[in-house]
This record gives C-alpha cells, structure tokens and sequence, in this order.
C-alpha cells in the first residue's frame, strides 16, 4: 500500500478525541475544585451536585424526548453544565432554584438553539445571571464552611464573601476598614461563596490538567488575567484603601472557575488564536471594572456574557481567508 495512492472519504484529518472525550477530561479537571467544596460545605455541596446533575440530565433527555431527537446525555456535555452551574450556586441552594436554574441553563439556554454547538452564550452563566436577577436573595445567601473532619452535617450559619464584605465596607465608608490578608484561607478555599468560589488551588489544577491534555490552549485564561490586572494593579496602587489587594482578588470569588473553565467554553469562545486573545483581554477587563467601580462585587458572568456577544464578530474579522480567496477578489 506504500506505494498505491489511498483515496478515502472526508474529513481527512482524524482524531480519537470525541466530544464525549472532550467533556469527561472537562468534568476530571473539575474534580478536585468539586471535592475541596464538598469538604468544606459538607452535605449541603453533595445535595446542590446532586440535584443539579439530575434537574439538567433530567431537562435534556425531556426536552430530545418531546422533540423527538436523538438523546444526547452521553456526550456529557449536560453533566459539564450542571456541575459548573452547581459551583456557580450557594451551598445551601433550595431545590426549586437549583430546577429553575437547570431549566434556563439547559432549554432556554442551549436546546432552543439546536443543542451542544449552537449557543452563542454559555448556559451555566446565563443560569446564573438569571437567578441572580430574579431571586438576589437566595443567591447571595452564604454560609460559613465547615471543614469535613469536623462536621458532615451543621447548621447553616450565614456570613458574607470577602468580596461581598469589602465592597459593602467602600459603599457605606468610601473605603476598606477591615483585614483581608489572610491569603492561605483563601486560596485554600476556607472562605463563604458559591462552591466554585472557595477552591483556587483545586481550580488552578484543574486548568493545568485542561492545558496539558490540550482541551484548551493558554491564550484565554492568560489574556484574561492580563486584561484583570492590567486595571488592578494600578488601581490597587493608587488607591490601596479603595479596592482589594490583586492577590486577593485573584484568589476570591470566581474569577479562577472563569478563567479556566467558563470562557475557554469552546463553543461560546472565537476560533481563532487572536479572536481568543481578545476574547480573553475583554473579559478580564470588564471583570476589573464591575469589581472596582459597580456596585457588584462580583463579574465574571456578566464579563464574559458580554463577550459572548462579541464573539461572532471577533470571528468574522479574523477568520483566515480560504485558499484563493485573495487572489479572487481582485
């Protein structure tokens, strides 16, 4: 056969990697970040997993079964959106946000596009900024953790995010009163938030796993903590008394779960190296400007949610031109 020319059928290039693949090595990478939460929150993460893993699986198959498509739950990408809304939740989450939640990540948010590889926004995110806006109360309700060896089950006992603490302390004194310097907690993830918000190391692991299997390439998450701390750092400098110290930032809220896992969503993200980069820059440049100058203290989902919207016309700008384009449009 060496020397006979093999005529096949396209695609030419192939590659063991499937989409399922693809997905698994997603929900690995989660796996640690899932188990340091579980670990600090304790019964209430399990339920959260749990239900959310159900109420997405459960609106996917319903929503194929009814239009009568192929079922798609093996290719795992409902298992990847309901783990990532479910860090993007409270611990303690009652069970009907967490089905509202499943509902707008999975039908309104992907299903009524055409399924996996037609959303222009990632479902998670689009879940999350929902519920925010429609229920503020039970998605800001934290609790302080309790590590496991202490206690599997306990009574809530709610507290504030660093994050949440500081900028309420600049909005009622124009400046920050309190000590944030213990930075061992919070990149130990020993701090209230949603249960993507309290693992830093475990999701910084994660990332280099997606980075070294090539799931995603560094040019996301680097632009993003480029275009951050591009307006932190400055800005820290100036004015120390007004904003977080960058390494807090860094290492609270979640900024971490974004940079590695929500906006290097593939299908929500340009194709293009130089689409990403830009991609990646905006992000974390909104990021820095909701945190600092809104009245939220969070915004890495609606930083990333705007560009979103953006990504198709980064994509048009800098697709590469087709063999023969050039030379036929002169």
């Amino acid at each position: 056969m060496s020397d006979k020319l093999l005529v096949t059928f396209s695609p030419h290039i192939r590659d063991e990697m499937t989409t399922s693949k693809v997905m698994l090595h997603v929900v690995y990478a989660l796996l640690p970040a899932v188990a340091v939460s579980i670990y600090f929150f304790g019964a209430y993460a399990v339920k959260t997993y749990a239900l959310t893993i159900f109420f997405t699986l459960f609106f996917e198959y319903l929503f194929q079964k009814i239009r009568k498509r192929e079922i798609t739950l093996h290719d795992n990408s409902a298992l990847v959106t309901a783990i990532l809304l479910a860090m993007n939740l409270p611990p303690n989450s009652p069970w009907w946000l967490i089905a509202v939640g499943s509902f707008i990540a999975i039908i309104v948010s992907k299903q009524i596009y055409g399924g996996l590889g037609q959303n222009p926004f990632n479902p998670a995110l689009v879940a999350r900024v929902f519920l925010l806006i429609s229920w503020p109360s039970q998605m800001t309700a934290w609790i302080k953790p309790v590590p496991l060896h202490k206690s599997f089950f306990f009574d809530a006992v709610s507290t504030a995010t660093p994050l949440g603490q500081a900028k309420a302390e600049i909005i009622s004194h124009g400046k920050i009163v309190g000590e944030y310097n213990d930075l061992l907690n919070y990149f130990g993830g020993y701090m209230a938030g949603s249960l993507g918000e309290v693992a830093a190391f475990a999701l910084i692991l994660g990332g280099i796993y997606l980075l070294i299997k090539k799931i995603i390439s560094y040019h996301i998450p680097l632009s993003y903590l480029v275009g951050f701390l591009i307006v932190v750092v400055p800005y820290w400098v100036i004015y120390p008394e007004k904003t977080l110290n960058p390494i807090v930032h860094l290492t609270t809220g979640g900024l971490m779960l974004g940079v590695f896992f929500m906006a290097t969503d593939m299908v929500t993200s340009p194709v293009t190296k130089k689409g990403q980069v830009i991609f990646g820059f905006g992000c974390g440049l909104i990021t820095a400007i909701i945190r600092i100058f809104g009245s939220y203290p969070e915004g890495v989902s609606f930083a990333i949610l705007i560009m979103n919207a953006f990504v198709p016309l980064i994509d048009y700008y800098l697709r590469p031109k087709s063999f023969g384009e050039a030379i036929n449009e002169k």
